[in-house]
């Protein structure tokens, strides 16, 4: 037989993979984080570290991997089952479970509650901050669920019912009553189509109906545009009854086992935070306790949305920590025109600015936690009442731009699916819009200055502390000062007021428990001129190299 060299040739190797770093897997997303091993420890979580560490681990390892597949294999809705029985079903690849159930068995919804004291909230916001890393799209239900008992807690004789298991270290994704289930994630239904965030304009309707051992009882009708989660075993839902807007702990099954018609019509088809599903739902008729006082809706829910405003912050701070590291582990392996791609002046730029803005974040969030871990400290309460809705829209509104730009030190790879920068890039927008677009949040801050004067002083009382450290801080607080004492179209101006505001308490902030020169950098870069419109216009005098392997992953 002849032999033909050029068939013989066909399957040869074309190349060599060259110049391509490796992939950041099977790590400890704890142990590898200096940046939030540090702020960690500033606010008092230090006792944490054997539980951060511990799930670190999974997060650099199997949830991971986890993640990729409950965003590749998007939740399925089923409507009845092959009877005909009306059974508002929604099925999640196993890997969504198994997210769950970690960060459930890991406290993610419900450490301070369980374990109060110091360090409590700072420690779970470190495991929100490691789980998010592993899949954004989880951490709605837990949020809701964490954020849920403040609220609760309105009823008494109903939360004594609910907490134990809304609490508990069990996950149970089962389609049953919540009566025969250990463990409950409880989710959350205010937004209609006419209102958006004006839920006054809403128009569901509550009719009494009877008492449950003391708690009031209603039935609803209506629809929600918005019900995240649609497989938690209760949601608290905003309604009207004949005394006002009111809120109601609505269950999936009734008490008497029965469904509760509360039927979804379909999932969101959403752009990012896709392992997650998202419902459109109609109430009819659906069984549910009155939660707080009856036309006080809204002040009860606040006191869950103030928390699951606080998680966007948490959730937004990791993705820019998660994003600069991707940036700076992928040019560490690569090369480009004689050198290391993270050693080029320019990207070392970028990479230098895309960790700083992470580590400011990082900070006012876990100072918010610190806060929250003080609840009775009076100036502390003040400083959350403020902080919650300022850091809520400037982390969140930083998120999307930084992420383009991780996605961009990385290149074209970065676009692709299976890169983690690709999900960052869909993601990101999520925290940002959810629980209070920007505009409401600036309208929030303005809301609590009037209201709450208190809060004001107590965060200029925090900038006060970092005076006299950096004359561009002090010109900046001075400035600062004066804008609020106009009143003129204040409510136009509102969100270069907030922007001002944020960046002077950030810099506080690095000020008064950061590293020096992290601080001395961020004053350089964000007050003391500058374009600041890009990544990447750091002033010279800033030592990024420095703070890129401070943000470098330790592998």
């Amino acid at each position: 037989m002849t032999s033909h060299p050029a068939a013989d040739d066909c399957l040869a190797e074309t190349h060599e993979v060259l110049n391509q770093p490796t992939p950041l897997v099977e790590f400890n997303a704890w142990t590898s984080d200096a940046v939030l091993r540090y702020w960690i420890a500033r606010f008092g979580g230090a006792g944490g570290a054997a539980v951060l560490e511990s799930y670190g681990a999974r997060v650099g390892g199997d949830l991971q991997r986890a993640g990729f597949l409950a965003n590749r294999h998007k939740p399925e809705f089923t409507p009845h089952d092959r009877f005909g029985h009306r059974v508002d079903l929604v099925e999640y690849h196993p890997a969504y479970h198994a997210l769950m159930a970690a960060a459930i068995g890991a406290g993610h919804h419900a450490l301070p509650w369980r374990e109060p004291g110091p360090g409590a909230h700072v420690v779970r916001a470190g495991i929100e901050f490691l789980h998010t890393q592993a899949d954004p799209g989880t951490g709605c239900p837990l949020t809701m669920t964490f954020a849920s008992v403040p609220a609760l807690r309105h009823q008494p004789a109903l939360a004594a019912r609910w907490l134990p298991r809304i609490t508990a270290l069990a996950y149970d994704p089962r389609n049953v009553p919540h009566t025969d289930k250990a463990g409950l994630t409880i989710g959350m239904a205010m937004t209609e189509k006419q209102g958006g965030s004006d839920v006054r304009a809403n128009t569901t309707r509550a009719v009494p109906i009877g008492d449950d051992d003391g708690v009031p009882t209603f039935r609803l009708v209506g629809h929600k545009w918005f019900c995240s989660a649609p497989m938690c075993d209760a949601f608290l839902v905003l309604a009207y009854t004949d005394v006002g807007l009111s809120c109601f702990l609505v269950p999936r099954w009734r008490p008497d086992g029965g469904k509760n018609p509360l039927q979804i019509q379909r999932l969101k088809d959403k752009l990012g935070n896709v392992s997650n599903a998202s419902s459109e739902i109609e109430l009819r008729g659906a069984f549910g306790w009155l939660i707080g006082a009856e036309g006080r809706g809204v002040r009860t829910i606040l006191d869950m949305v103030a928390m699951t405003c606080f998680d966007c912050m948490v959730g937004s701070a990791a993705q820019l920590a998660q994003g600069a590291r991707e940036a700076i582990h992928h040019t560490g392996g690569r090369s480009a025109f004689g050198r290391r791609l993270h050693e080029q002046p320019l990207m070392l730029n970028v990479l230098a600015d895309l960790a700083l803005e992470a580590e400011a974040a990082l900070a006012i969030a876990l100072r918010l936690a610190h806060a929250l871990d003080r609840p009775d400290d009076d100036h502390e309460a003040a400083l959350v009442r403020l902080g919650t809705a300022l850091g809520k829209y400037w982390i969140c509104k930083r998120a999307p731009q930084h992420a383009y730009e991780c996605m961009e030190s990385i290149g074209a790879v970065g676009l692709i699916k299976d890169n983690v920068a690709a999900r960052l890039y869909a993601d990101a927008p999520v925290n940002a819009i959810w629980e209070g677009s920007g505009n409401v949040q600036c309208l929030d801050v303005l809301r609590v200055i009037a209201r709450h004067p208190e809060a004001l002083e107590a965060l200029m009382a925090e900038l006060a502390r970092a005076a006299g450290r950096a004359p561009a801080f002090d010109a900046w607080v001075a400035r600062l000062q004066d804008d609020f004492a106009d009143r003129e179209q204040i409510e136009y101006r509102s969100r270069a007021l907030v922007e001002r505001l944020a960046l002077a308490w950030q810099a506080a902030t690095l000020l008064n428990h950061g590293e020096a020169d992290i601080a001395a950098a961020f004053v350089a870069a964000r007050l003391a001129g500058g374009s600041g419109l890009m990544y990447g216009t750091l002033p010279p005098a800033v030592d990024c190299r420095a703070i890129v392997m401070r943000a470098r992953p330790v592998l």
